[in-house]
């Protein structure tokens, strides 16, 4: 459908600018808020509200409802498609009483891609996606819909801008917030005293974000640590939690001596480990800018991977860190992970035994991070923003 067929309508005159802005996930919800400030250094006037969290909150935004925390006790099915429908008309309503001049969407393209096209269809607002579904490599059906619904796309992958542009979608890469959120100096273990080989292995396990990820993936990888431990006694984890992950992690590793949980601890504990078994998504680069070794792991059930995951990954690879790399094993993945944990317990017992290929693995990530490992997506985004709010 051309979304020509509703044109906007001119704001009145005198007021001020105002943005709407969709976040439903916890990293969306922190994405957004850097974003958010970047806006309002830029314009201070700039009314702002929307749908997410409790960061996008502090940050300035006046929700028209809390959508993370939600979205982070993994409701499924009929459920989270009404509580969806529900969110969609409480934006048509509040469009109806006052259209912004810009919808912003953050990451989650099962939620932002139909608020995309409220906005742009049945009302006319411009539409700014940052941090855009990842198209390239699953669900690129989806492209229809980023062509009639996006006007632009802040791409947060050097290799994005060209991948969009090259299907009919505005785009321009801006950079990656990761680097927004994180030291500009920093360098993993500084300051905590010898390391292996010279001190027990600090492991760091990171079994997701969600619910519904950590009970998929953490008891394969106790049962990875209790491999770890047979051969290495004195080995310890550290595992960073969410708000949504930290009381299924607590309920499984309870008792353990072993483990140190940490809610929001990932840049405290991350840096500390000489190794990371960490599940697939953003959480490698998040690793890789620490410049931590890792293995990547994904639980999933073999019959949904062969009935529907392996038609519909288009990627060689599917750890972020090995997309970036060029689709080769710069950090060993097991995806999909499914049958035995003896392989991934193997794996990270080799790199113990052989603390040179941790080294070597480190090199590699330096090699691969430092082209992106730069502060200023969130203010080039914001500018992305202020120009479509001007734009003829």
């Amino acid at each position: 459908m051309d979304a020509a067929a509703a044109p906007p309508q001119s704001p009145p005159t005198g007021r001020r600018k105002r943005i709407f802005i969709t976040a439903a996930e916890a990293s969306g919800d922190q994405h957004a808020a850097e974003l958010v400030r970047s806006l309002k250094q830029l314009d201070p006037s700039l009314e702002i509200e929307g749908l997410g969290g409790s960061k996008m909150a502090a940050a300035g935004v006046k929700l028209l409802e809390e959508t993370v925390g939600k979205a982070a006790m993994g409701w499924r099915g009929a459920l989270r498609a009404l509580e969806a429908s529900r969110w969609m008309e409480l934006v048509s309503r509040r469009y109806r009483e006052s259209r912004p001049d810009l919808h912003i969407c953050v990451d989650s393209s099962a939620i932002n891609l139909p608020f995309a096209r409220l906005a742009k269809e049945k009302f006319g607002v411009p539409v700014l996606y940052y941090i855009a579904p990842q198209l390239w490599a699953s669900r690129e059906g989806r492209m229809t819909q980023m062509r009639e619904f996006v006007d632009h796309v802040a791409c947060i992958f050097p290799f994005e801008e060209a991948y969009f542009r090259s299907h009919g979608v505005q785009a321009t890469f801006v950079g990656h917030p990761l680097f927004d959120e994180l030291p500009v100096e920093r360098t993993a273990g500084a300051g905590v005293g010898p390391r292996f080989p010279h001190a027990p292995p600090v492991i760091g396990i990171i079994p997701g974000s969600r619910r519904s990820e950590v009970e998929a993936n953490l008891p394969h990888l106790i049962e990875v640590m209790d491999g770890i431990r047979r051969e290495f006694s004195t080995a310890t984890f550290l595992v960073p939690t969410t708000s949504a992950s930290n009381s299924p992690v607590q309920e499984l590793l309870r008792g353990r001596a072993d483990v140190t949980v940490k809610q929001d601890g990932f840049d405290d504990l991350v840096p500390r480990c000489d190794l990371v078994i960490t599940k697939s998504g953003t959480s490698t680069v998040h690793v890789a800018a620490w410049r931590v070794p890792m293995i990547v792991v994904y639980r999933i059930n073999p019959l949904l991977w062969e009935l529907v995951g392996r038609w519909v990954v288009r990627t060689r690879k599917i750890a972020m860190v090995n997309i970036l790399a060029g689709q080769i094993d710069l950090v060993p993945e097991f995806i999909p992970w499914y049958g035995s944990n003896q392989p991934v317990t193997e794996c990270a017992l080799e790199f113990l035994r052989h603390p040179e290929r941790l080294a070597a693995q480190r090199e590699k990530l330096d090699a691969l991070m430092a082209p992106i490992d730069r502060p200023g997506a969130s203010a080039n985004a914001a500018k992305l923003a202020l120009s479509l709010m001007t734009a003829p």
